[in-house]
């Protein structure tokens, strides 16, 4: 059964947000920027070494290091600032798709969840609702109808179109929208995590955050031709993440996924995922797939893919058509307030807004620390 008083703290985000993990479209690469001595000690000679050999070149890379940093650090004000002006000014196309509906979710999907709550569940007893993808702990269902897909695809076409201020999902995804921002954090996202996700991450990660899942980031992705077609190999800042895809027509665009972070070989990663190790923070350079021991999935519209946050994992280019994704990274903070999962140390705790990254102050009560019970 689901257990409804999990007390609603203050959340944070941890100092590294504005240093750490800024990814360099043009070199595949994630990067960590504290000052202008540390970054040239830590990757001039990794830059030279995959094509950022002049001087101008790394000049132009230090100056937009230096203006995502900036990006970051105001970012909480500009969020602010977009979602008061959304509020005022856009008007929904279709108004009730932003209120989760039970008849918006696959009869499958609700099959799932009320197993989950039953007292007489278990795991096993779970995997045979679910299909498990030959990646590890990969697994896939039905979440949302195709006609509840088609309504929410066109309502985020139609904020596209419109002329209110767009913030981008993070810095590999230049093509997206924070659902936060657009007004679908409250009526939607939470209850679909809190009653319907939480109970089934609680049957299926417990030893990763699944069974106390207490905030969220949710953001929509779009790959299209001329824009986004694929997504480096990387991880998530989150414990436990689902992936739907919405539609529109594609071809091609599956997913891959590999170990988890923390069992990434160097040497191995090295030789096989093109990955580096450095300064205490995983760099990740191009990963062409058929040089990696990755498990390509496909990705299929209105359903689902739960993995844990910390698996690695990318998308395969599309080859034709368009794609809208919905991305939920679930974040438990009994697991992150022990280590931040992004620069692997004790978080230092810094003020944010909503949900900030999940962490909060303190440590988890014993009785929060089971958020689901069965």
């Amino acid at each position: 059964m689901l257990n409804n008083n999990c007390p609603v703290d203050k959340f944070y985000i941890c100092s590294c947000f504005c240093t750490d993990n800024i990814f360099l479209e043009n070199y595949k690469l994630h990067v960590r920027y504290v000052s202008e001595e540390q970054f040239k000690w830590d990757y001039k000679k990794i830059l030279g070494s995959i094509g950022c050999t002049t001087v101008t070149q790394f000049d132009v890379v230090l100056q937009k290091v230096r203006a995502e940093v900036e990006r970051r650090k105001s970012l909480s004000v500009k969020s602010e600032e977009r979602t008061a002006y959304i509020q005022k000014h856009y008007i929904p196309l279709y108004p009730h798709v932003y209120h989760l509906q039970e008849e918006y979710l696959a009869p499958e999907f609700i099959q799932i969840v009320q197993y989950s709550l039953s007292n007489s569940a278990t795991l096993d007893g779970l995997l045979k609702l679910i299909q498990s993808e030959t990646a590890a702990r990969v697994y896939r269902f039905p979440v949302f109808t195709n006609e509840f897909c088609h309504k929410l695809i066109e309502e985020l076409e139609h904020f596209e179109e419109s002329d209110t201020p767009k913030g981008r999902p993070n810095t590999m995804n230049n093509y997206g929208i924070l659902l936060n921002e657009l007004g679908f954090d409250d009526t939607f996202i939470s209850p679909l995590r809190e009653r319907y996700l939480s109970p089934v991450a609680s049957l299926l990660y417990p030893d990763c955050g699944g069974k106390c899942l207490d905030s969220h980031k949710a953001f929509v992705v779009k790959y299209a031709m001329n824009e986004d077609l694929d997504l480096s190999y990387h991880y998530d800042n989150a414990e436990v993440t689902l992936n739907v895809s919405l539609g529109k027509e594609f071809t091609e665009g599956n997913l891959y996924f590999g170990d988890m972070r923390q069992q990434q070989n160097p040497q191995m990663a090295l030789s096989q995922c093109a990955l580096t190790v450095h300064s205490a923070t995983l760099m990740m350079l191009q990963v062409p797939l058929s040089e990696t021991e990755c498990t390509e999935v496909e990705h299929r519209v209105a359903e689902g893919l739960l993995h844990r946050g910390q698996q690695m994992h990318g998308a395969l280019p599309i080859s034709s058509g368009l794609r809208w994704n919905l991305i939920i990274w679930m974040r438990s903070s009994q697991e992150r307030n022990r280590l931040c999962p992004m620069c692997n140390k004790k978080p230092t705790l810094v003020e944010g807004d909503g949900f900030a990254d999940g962490f909060t102050k303190g440590d988890v009560p014993g009785e929060r620390a089971l958020c689901v019970l069965h």
